[in-house]
């Protein structure tokens, strides 16, 4: 599996949000290297879960959509001519 990474941007407000996130609803202050240190970490360790997860969604998605497909090839199909 190719490692999860983050833009710059992206991983500055997903730090930002986990900041908030122990301020508001723990009323604990976590720096920015921890917080930097516990996103790595969910990353690495509870992040493949997400991903996979995301793969199983998409295939089904796909799968649904490739049975419209053999439906519609099916209804276009043309009876031959009895002679």
């Amino acid at each position: 599996m190719k490692k999860i990474t983050f833009s710059k941007e992206e991983k500055a407000a997903t730090i930002a949000r986990l900041q908030r996130y122990f301020a508001d609803e723990l009323d604990q202050t976590l720096g920015t290297l921890p917080a930097e240190f516990l996103l790595d970490f969910f990353t690495a360790e509870i992040g493949p879960y997400y991903y996979n997860q995301g793969l199983r969604d998409a295939h089904a998605a796909l799968m649904s959509k490739m049975e419209d497909f053999g439906e519609a090839i099916y209804l276009l199909e043309k009876e031959p001519t009895k002679s």
